[in-house]
């Protein structure tokens, strides 16, 4: 796992061999957004301490979507440090494993990447104890609001902290090359419909499940990229 900062002293990644997630600090309290696959929780905690941080102020874990390298380590981490977990309403369930995880409809030039991202092991049944709606604030980062950005999974969301210009775009938005719809979506319209919602918060800063972030011109990026996605599927 490699673990790179986005901003001096607020955020920095975590990046697996599939999927990344992200770490905010307000001081010492700590925010997880996304938790990386099954088995990667030591991994998680020995990069916190590595930046002289404590796990124990892990207080929240925000799971942008139900799949399973964005899931996996959130169980364990939650359980060992007390860490709220926190999901949109609609993939609450998938991630109790309550319901099955939604099967995507998938291009042809997807279905070599999808079996690759296969090889992750399936995440536990892991608990949500907040389960939010579009429109929802989150208490760090000044505010986080919660943006239903639903197609990539009909629960999926991005995480929106106005006050530092950051967006946290789940995997509706990839940056692998270039920026992109994220892919293995159930809805493909609604998808392109959320990429739109997304980009038109015009951040700063730009954080993706899969790509390095935008830390330059992120909102002239994502509304270009945005552009170029017809409207219909």
């Amino acid at each position: 796992m490699d673990l790179v900062e986005v901003l001096p002293q607020r955020l920095h990644m975590l990046r697996f061999p599939i999927g990344q997630a992200h770490l905010w600090q307000d001081g010492e309290a700590l925010t997880l957004v996304d938790a990386g696959h099954t088995g990667s929780a030591a991994l998680i905690e020995e990069a916190v301490r590595s930046l002289g941080l404590d796990p124990r102020r892990l207080e929240r874990i925000v799971l942008t979507h139900c799949h399973r390298d964005h899931v996996g380590a959130a169980e364990e981490l939650a359980g060992r440090w007390g860490a709220q977990v926190v999901a949109h309403r609609l993939d609450a369930p998938v991630i109790r494993g309550e319901l099955p995880v939604p099967e995507p409809v998938l291009l042809d030039w997807e279905l070599p990447l999808y079996e690759k991202g296969l090889t992750v092991p399936q995440a536990p049944p892991t608990r949500v104890d907040r389960e939010v709606e579009d429109g929802e604030v989150l208490p760090f980062g000044g505010g986080a609001v919660v943006v239903h950005a639903p197609g990539h999974t009909p629960g999926s969301i991005g995480i929106h902290l106005p006050r530092h210009g950051v967006l946290f775009a789940g995997d509706c938005i990839a940056a692998v090359g270039r920026v992109m719809l994220g892919v293995f979506n159930v809805d493909r319209a609604q998808a392109r419909a959320s990429f739109r919602r997304l980009a038109a918060l015009s951040p700063s800063v730009a954080c993706f499940g899969h790509g390095d972030p935008l830390t330059e011109d992120a909102a002239a990026a994502l509304r270009t990229a945005a552009a170029a996605e017809p409207a219909l599927p």
